[in-house]
């Protein structure tokens, strides 16, 4: 693939509901079929170009407005940029939709009562006992995309399954090649 096109996969969902997991998957499967690719995951964005932010909204929309600018350089150079970023208000995602190339929102979505179960990180059990302030979807709103262009239910998929869709989503738009058939 010589003109790959630049896009933005921005993954959206509560804590422990599989955007990382499925980002880790998905830059394999990107990887196979020799497309440029990043990766940009809160958590490690956090440990470096962001680590002065806190989690107040104030900062939690600094925090997206520099991703979006890595974002948009990346994308606008013909790079897919696979996002997973909790992002919990709408009008921040709109705003990395209108700066970026590509742009599509993807809702990870897992209800609450199924990401406190998992509780891979022991967050929701810290938040709920008010050891964690504004902590999303516990004492902080997050607001479900209500028209994402891609809605993956991770209570109803394996995270294989969720990439595997997504790839097919990207290749349906051109903007990754067709999976070559034996």
């Amino acid at each position: 693939m010589t003109d790959q096109q630049g896009f933005v996969l921005w993954m959206t969902g509560l804590s422990g509901a599989g955007k990382t997991t499925i980002a880790l998957i998905l830059m394999d499967e990107l990887a196979k079929r020799g497309v440029k690719a990043e990766r940009l995951d809160g958590d490690v964005v956090r440990e470096s170009l962001t680590r002065d932010l806190g989690f107040t909204a104030e900062d939690r929309a600094k925090n997206i407005e520099r991703v979006t600018f890595v974002a948009k350089l990346l994308s606008r150079n013909g790079i897919g940029c696979v996002c997973s970023f909790i992002s919990p208000y709408q009008s921040v995602r709109d705003g990395v939709r209108d700066n970026t190339t590509n742009f599509m929102e993807v809702f990870i979505d897992a209800p609450l009562e199924v990401v406190i179960d998992r509780d891979v990180k022991g967050l929701y059990k810290k938040a709920l006992n008010g050891e964690i302030p504004n902590f999303t979807g516990i004492s902080d709103p997050f607001e479900a995309p209500e028209n994402p262009d891609i809605h993956v239910r991770t209570d109803q998929q394996t995270p294989e399954e969720s990439a595997q869709y997504l790839m097919e989503v990207l290749e349906e738009k051109g903007f990754i090649p067709a999976a070559e058939t034996a």
